[in-house]
């Protein structure tokens, strides 16, 4: 069993002498990476052989086959794909990884209303199209890397050099920083939160770059060591955070989503690459099953759908509750000056807040996709869905 560790240490930081008051302890710790690092690596082990990459391509929409056709016959038909640059392909089989704003889920739910419409099933169908769209979740993140030679230079000994921080505010304000590519870098994110406009249409550029001078007049008064991640960025970019409502399923005939086109969620469990990692895990082993053939595809997608959809979903709400409480949107939870802060009554609130995140995230390290995989390929095999 893995040693524990402490994953993160979160910490009061919104006055001018901060305080901790909660350490995080997980099996294992938390183990940090580059993404882009990650990305090479997977890219450097795809066959060159088996598989054809191509890049800088953005898919438009999809069809099955040519003219109008029997749902019999359309499960004989290729998808056609249509690319933004023009181009178009077949395929036996469609993944869409392709994101919070995914053009395969868009095609896929609108094709799905239309049928539920024709068929009289009217809120259905209206249940469809509320999920083409990505909502804003009302949240702004700052993020940006900076070289840890850079804070150390602005702070010698900060901590974040070496533990992974949540800093917590006023005005629903909080703020993440850890070491990242083998401590060379500092990964960065603070976020301004207003939860009252959750769910409602971003007007603006997603992300956008901003101002140093933006996030010091955001996050004022904080302490010293707050100040000094913020004097050390360069480059900063503000995103709008959106998720995608939770779909009634994955799949529809021989297509399937995975990742942040299925079920894109806020990043306070820090496990959105996670769960897509699971999707594609979980159904490349369907699909690689000697029982899965191309006239069964339907089948594994349903199995797939059936197994990764309730517990990416149950994952995608608890990343939300987690964001509300990491941000102090907890009901009866405010603070005054930094003596009422340290009320007993506060720091025993803060103390639940911290056993409620506690409770949230343990799946991470109280289960893993074993599980589930051995339960999908019995399904499979079984013929149940």
């Amino acid at each position: 069993m893995a040693t524990s560790k402490v994953a993160f240490t979160l910490r009061k930081g919104d006055e001018p002498i901060g305080h901790t008051f909660h350490q995080l302890i997980t099996p294992g710790g938390m183990i940090t990476f580059h993404r882009p690092d990650f990305q090479a690596v997977l890219l450097l082990h795809l066959s060159s052989t088996s598989c054809r990459t191509h890049t800088a391509k953005r898919l438009k929409t999809y069809l099955y086959g040519q003219g109008s056709a029997s749902k019999s016959e359309s499960s004989l038909l290729p998808i056609h794909l249509h690319f933004q640059d023009g181009t178009t392909a077949t395929c036996d089989l469609l993944i869409g990884a392709d994101g919070v704003r995914s053009a395969v889920r868009a095609t896929m739910l609108r094709d799905l209303a239309t049928k539920a419409q024709s068929e009289g099933h009217t809120q259905e169908a209206q249940e469809a199209l509320a999920g083409v769209d990505p909502v804003w979740s009302g949240l702004s993140m700052y993020r940006t890397i900076f070289p840890s030679q850079t804070l150390s230079q602005q702070l010698p000994g900060h901590r974040v050099l070496h533990d992974p921080m949540i800093y917590v505010g006023r005005n629903t304000q909080q703020i993440t920083a850890y070491p990242i590519s083998r401590g060379t870098g500092i990964n960065f994110a603070a976020t301004r939160s207003h939860w009252e406009q959750e769910n409602t249409l971003f007007e603006g550029p997603w992300v956008q770059d901003v101002s140093r001078d933006e996030l010091l007049h955001a996050f004022d008064r904080w302490e010293p060591e707050v100040v000094a991640l913020f004097q050390s960025i360069e480059g900063l970019n503000r995103w709008a955070m959106h998720t995608v409502r939770p779909l009634r399923s994955y799949v529809s005939e021989r297509v399937a989503l995975i990742g942040d086109s299925a079920h894109a969620m806020l990043p306070y469990q820090g496990v959105g690459a996670g769960q897509a990692i699971e999707d594609a895990f979980l159904l490349a082993t369907l699909l690689g099953h000697s029982v899965t053939t191309p006239a069964t595809l339907s089948r594994a997608l349903k199995v797939y759908d059936a197994v990764r959809r309730p517990f990416s979903q149950h994952v995608l709400e608890t990343s939300r509750e987690n964001g509300q409480l990491f941000t102090l949107n907890y009901p009866g939870l405010t603070f005054g000056t930094p003596q009422e802060n340290r009320d007993a009554k506060k720091l025993q609130k803060l103390q639940d807040l911290c056993n409620r995140v506690r409770k949230n995230w343990e799946w991470c390290w109280l289960t893993t996709l074993d599980a589930d995989l051995e339960r999908a390929v019995k399904m499979l095999e079984n013929g149940s869905q």
